[in-house]
């Protein structure tokens, strides 16, 4: 399949819904031809011909789970199968597991790590070659979140995913200068499906209090996308979220996990 004259295509993970699906429909207004995967093929079929409609002169889907063992090498396998070259990589899948370390199950956190941390890597390695030959058009976009600033005890997995995420992408982004971009996009809590795959307790708020402001999924898209059209390597919605990425670096890091501690047990965690 050809790739378009001015776009290239663009592979957007966790693209059913959220964050990610927000992000596609971003990149098909601009008239990217789209690769969307997660795991459900029926709302990626919905997604494809939305985004169509929206703009994008082709939207092919992959379902499968990048969390499964192979996932990741599957992925770019049969992207390569269908003569389909990525100039732009949307690491967006992953999720989180609220709980205790000790009492969550072994097999659920070594695959919700191999979905938040070996994907986003093997397929931005398998997909390089691509990426760079796209030049300034190409690139990779991750999503991290405001978690990668601070410890997280009841989502100590999680957390330190994203940590990685972050530090990952701007190590990527200095080795890359010049050749392509990477953006890291790092939101606050947004209200999608998340909080209920990590099994958050029904009922409570987000942020403090619930008197932080959130964004919706469609705003963090939009953040993510223009950052990373301009090239930003980190990009924070919102502007509590960019305050409280700051602040949390003044606090002592011990401190900081024991108030993430206490709002992850009122979530649930423990």
């Amino acid at each position: 399949m050809a790739q378009a004259a001015t776009c290239p295509w663009t592979l957007v993970t966790g693209a059913s819904g959220g964050i990610g699906l927000e992000l596609a429909r971003c990149f098909a207004q601009d008239g990217h031809p789209l690769i969307v995967s997660a795991r459900s093929g029926d709302r990626l079929k919905a997604a494809c011909a939305e985004l169509v409609a929206l703009g994008a002169p082709h939207a092919e889907a992959v379902a499968l789970d990048l969390a499964a063992p192979g996932g990741a090498a599957a992925l770019a396998a049969e992207v390569a199968c269908r003569d389909m070259a990525p100039g732009i990589l949307v690491n967006n899948a992953g999720y989180g597991l609220l709980g205790e370390f000790a009492e969550l199950d072994l097999d659920d956190q070594l695959a919700m790590l191999r979905l938040n941390v070996l994907a986003v890597v093997e397929l931005a390695k398998r997909l390089l070659p691509g990426i760079l030959a796209a030049g300034k058009a190409g690139g990779v976009l991750n999503v991290a979140s405001t978690a990668a600033y601070q410890p997280g005890p009841y989502m100590a997995g999680y957390y330190a995913s994203k940590a990685f995420v972050l530090s990952w992408s701007e190590a990527l982004a200095e080795e890359l200068a010049g050749r392509t971009r990477v953006t890291c996009l790092c939101p606050g809590p947004v209200p999608t499906g998340f909080q209920a795959r990590a099994g958050f307790r029904d009922g409570i708020p987000l942020t403090s209090g619930g008197l932080i402001p959130m964004l919706r999924a469609d705003a963090v898209a939009r953040a993510g996308y223009a950052g990373f059209r301009r090239g930003r390597r980190v990009v924070v919605p919102g502007l509590f979220n960019r305050l409280g990425a700051v602040a949390i670096r003044a606090i002592p890091r011990g401190a900081a996990a024991k108030i993430v501690a206490r709002l992850q047990r009122q979530r649930g965690g423990k």
